[in-house]
């Protein structure tokens, strides 16, 4: 298995991150269901921090990907693909990585404004990157809500495009991200 994409495949580091950041973003969906049933007290202040921290690690992480991305080829999307399909694929991903960024950050931002600091997996406290400014701590909030959705969204559809792909159109598209799993023969 290479390490680095071709035109044809995402290498392994590609996959590596893909699968990485899909194991992390449902945990988060996880504890942010769990979360919002707990009622103030260690319990819930725990899971909001690991929240948090995994959030945060998420923006590091989608960082390091983009900076892959940049450095390798991206495969060719399928010739069977119509104008407007090519167009979704190019939207959907560009809309991950501007939520999977934007995301982390209202999320901090939100605390921050709120008065909150992050204990990033309790092993160090980040610094606070704005002044407290609670009104603009719940607009945040607000808007990570939303943002939340969104990635919902679109995650549906990323997951639904590669179903598609694999069993009704019957090409590579899903199998080039597997690890270990080679073109259909």
């Amino acid at each position: 298995m290479p390490i680095r994409n071709d035109r044809t495949r995402w290498g392994l580091v590609s996959q590596l991150f893909h699968w990485l950041l899909a194991i992390m973003i449902f945990a988060q969906i996880a504890l942010a269901l769990i979360f919002i049933q707990l009622r103030p007290g260690p319990e819930l202040f725990a899971l909001i921090n690991a929240h948090k921290s995994l959030g945060l690690t998420i923006l590091v992480v989608v960082v390091a990907r983009l900076i892959w991305r940049w450095a390798n080829p991206v495969p060719d999307l399928p010739d069977t693909l119509k104008p407007y399909e090519r167009f979704l694929a190019r939207f959907t991903h560009g809309a991950l990585y501007a939520l999977l960024i934007a995301m982390p950050l209202t999320g901090w931002f939100g605390s921050a404004a709120l008065g909150f600091t992050i204990r990033w997996f309790n092993l160090f406290q980040l610094p606070n990157p704005i002044a407290k400014d609670v009104p603009l701590g719940h607009a945040l909030y607000l808007t990570h809500s939303i943002l939340a959705l969104a990635l919902g969204v679109i995650l549906v559809l990323h997951i639904a495009a590669a179903i598609r792909h694999h069993w009704i159109l019957k090409d590579d598209t899903l199998r080039r991200m597997l690890p270990g799993v080679g073109p259909r023969l």
